[in-house]
C-alpha cells in the first residue's frame, strides 16, 4: 500500500515537472518570437528614420526654387514635426495608430511636394533634387518591405499565442496579441489621375 502511494507521488511529481519544462520551453519560444516582432518593428522605424533624414535636404533644395508653393513646404514641415512627436516605440494598438497616422500624413505631404516639384522646370534640372527623389523612392520601397516583414512576424507570433497549449502559457506569463500594420481605408483603390 505504501509503495502505491509513493508511486503516485512520483508520477504526480513527474507530470508537474514535465508540465513545468513544457511551459518554460513555450515561454522561451514566445520570447524569441516577440523579439523577432520587435526587431521587425525596429527595421520599420529605421526606414522611416532614413526617410526623415532625407527630408531636410529635399526641403532645402525645393526652397531654392523661386516658384515653389510655400504652403506645400510648410505641410511637410508640420507633418515631420507630428512624426517626431508620435512615439512608435510601444507596440500597443493606440501607439501604433498614432505613429502610423503621422507617418502616413508625412508620406502624403511628401507626395504633394514631389508632385509639385516634378512640374518645376527649375527643379527638374537640379541633379541634387533628382538624386534625393530617387533615394526617397527607394526608401518608400524599403518601408513597404519592412511593413511586410513586420506583419509576417506579427502573424506568426499572434497565431502562436492563440493555439493550445501556448495560449495558456501566454495568458499566465503576460504575452498579448500585437497589432499588425494595416493600410488605411481606401488604400486598395488606385488614385484618380487626370491626364
Amino acid at each position: 500500500m505504501r509503495s502505491k502511494g509513493f508511486i503516485g507521488v512520483v508520477l504526480i511529481a513527474l507530470l508537474v515537472l514535465a508540465a513545468g519544462c513544457t511551459g518554460c520551453q513555450i515561454r522561451n519560444s514566445l520570447t524569441s518570437q516577440q523579439e523577432l516582432v520587435t526587431r521587425s518593428w525596429a527595421d520599420v522605424q529605421a526606414q522611416y528614420q532614413r526617410r526623415a533624414n532625407l527630408i531636410p535636404n529635399l526641403v532645402s533644395t525645393v526652397r531654392r526654387a523661386e516658384s515653389f508653393d510655400r504652403e506645400v513646404i510648410e505641410s511637410v514641415a508640420a507633418a515631420e514635426r507630428a512624426v517626431r512627436d508620435a512615439s512608435g516605440d510601444d507596440l500597443s494598438a493606440a501607439s501604433m495608430r498614432g505613429y502610423l497616422s503621422a507617418q502616413r500624413e508625412l508620406g502624403s505631404s511628401l507626395g504633394r511636394l514631389l508632385d509639385e516639384s516634378r512640374q518645376s522646370q527649375q527643379l527638374a534640372s537640379v541633379e541634387a533634387f533628382q538624386s534625393l527623389q530617387d533615394q526617397l523612392e527607394g526608401t518608400e520601397n524599403r518601408i513597404a518591405v519592412a511593413h511586410r516583414d513586420y506583419n509576417k512576424a506579427v502573424a506568426g507570433y499572434n497565431s502562436r499565442i492563440r493555439k493550445f497549449p501556448t495560449n495558456i502559457v501566454a495568458a499566465l506569463t503576460g504575452f498579448h496579441a500585437i497589432t499588425p500594420f494595416e493600410a488605411e481605408a481606401g488604400a486598395e483603390r488606385a488614385p484618380d489621375v487626370d491626364l
